[in-house]
């Protein structure tokens, strides 16, 4: 009997050692390809997932994970096929079947803080103005993924947004709306400043408009509350859209109306900011929507600059600072700021501030003077994920 067992061991031992390399070959080349599609579709973890694995099974492999990007996920299943590679696809696309048919959402408080892990102690990555449109991705908890017209990811707790189906949400982005175009203010429960408040606005909040007589809008919230804001605060969205564009005067008004705003690491709002989120800010009430972080925005709009030739710069440009490449480490964009002209910037640093690049100045800001990269043009200038306000709703329709 063991001399049995021993000669099928020897028969079988063959099979078994090249089906396990065969596996190994397979996973190797797999696990290749999934590298090379990630490159190729997600350049930048922070608007795009594609998180996929793959396991040896038999004479196969199981591919896992989970993608926002279908295409992403057709362009690997086709490479494997290619290879002729057999496989089982177990690759989930996001809105994950959690989220159900609310996979948009309309934030619902002035601003929301929208975090890097589905936990209030998580770092806020930034944040999204009443009346903004969500895509809602996954669940955890009762907290969600979600992606920002520029198409942003991280994590909101439900309280802050207003869940919707496709056609409640394509209701709310045919309505008619107001912006609020101060700093900050407040909605009241009538038609008067001295009446209870409903919430606070930040500006960018948009509501819908229920009516306008009188001095006051009365608007309706996402979630259905309604208040009124002082006409002398707001405006019509489709007027407002229609009449705003990104100039040099509008742009340097819109900046200084947000002087002594504190510094807040991942605020875009008016209550508190990060450095690119007070240049996202200044350009989204001019009428343009940019991405997010200083080193997603460097890779945006037009070349001008990289040699401290402040002649070159016109207002409105921005500045971006950081650290030159080396031998041993790359390029890092850390800060950025928008020229105002005069040899001045003005950026958020402790606090929204006029700084200068003259060393005569008494404004004079060396540190980051020194560490100059480059300057930007975005005025009439759409290269990069930039896209016009009056887009923002119907373009989270169309990606779906």
């Amino acid at each position: 009997m063991q001399s049995f067992r021993y000669s099928l061991l020897i028969i079988l031992l063959p099979l078994i050692l090249f089906t396990g390399c065969n596996n190994s070959k397979h996973s190797d080349t797999v696990n290749t390809l999934i590298s090379n599609v990630k490159n190729d579709f997600v350049p930048d973890s922070r608007v795009a997932i594609f998180d996929i694995s793959a396991e040896a099974n038999s004479n196969s492999v199981v591919l896992k994970g989970e993608t926002t990007l279908p295409e992403a996920k057709q362009a690997l299943l086709d490479s494997l096929r290619s290879k002729e590679i057999i496989f089982a696809d177990s690759i989930d696309v996001l809105p994950d079947v959690s989220v159900g048919e609310n996979y948009f959402a309309l934030v619902n408080n002035s601003a929301a803080n929208l975090r890097s892990e589905p936990k209030h102690s998580a770092q806020l990555a930034t944040q999204a103005i009443m009346g903004m449109p969500l895509k809602v991705l996954k669940k955890q908890g009762g907290w969600y993924l979600v992606q920002t017209p520029e198409d942003y990811l991280s994590w909101v707790d439900g309280g802050g947004i207003e869940r919707m189906t496709e056609e409640s949400y394509s209701g709310w982005a045919a309505s008619e709306k107001i912006i609020y175009l101060e700093t900050y203010g407040f909605s009241y429960s009538n038609a008067n400043r001295n009446s209870e408040k409903v919430s606070d606005l930040v500006a960018g909040s948009i509501l819908k408009l229920r009516s306008g007589n009188g001095s006051y809008y009365n608007v309706e919230y996402p979630d259905g509350r309604s208040g009124f804001v002082h006409k002398s605060e707001a405006r019509l969205l489709n007027d407002w859209e229609s009449s705003i564009s990104a100039t040099h005067e509008s742009l340097i008004e819109t900046a200084k109306t947000m002087i002594g705003a504190p510094y807040l690491w991942g605020g875009t709002s008016t209550k508190g900011m990060d450095c690119s989120g007070f240049t996202k800010t200044i350009y989204f009430m001019n009428g343009q929507i940019i991405p997010r972080d200083a080193s997603q925005q460097v890779k945006a709009g037009k070349l001008i600059d990289s040699n401290k030739d402040w002649d070159k710069l016109e207002v409105g440009d921005l500045l971006f600072f950081g650290r030159e490449a080396t031998d041993s480490r790359s390029r890092a964009v850390t800060h950025v700021g928008m020229w105002i002209g005069d040899n001045k910037f003005i950026h958020s640093a402790s606090n929204v501030h006029i700084s200068s690049v003259d060393p005569d100045s008494d404004i004079y800001d060396g540190f980051n003077t020194g560490r100059y990269l480059e300057a930007r043009r975005y005025i009439d200038n759409w290269d990069g994920n930039i896209i016009p306000t009056n887009k923002m709703y119907t373009t989270l329709v169309e990606v779906r």
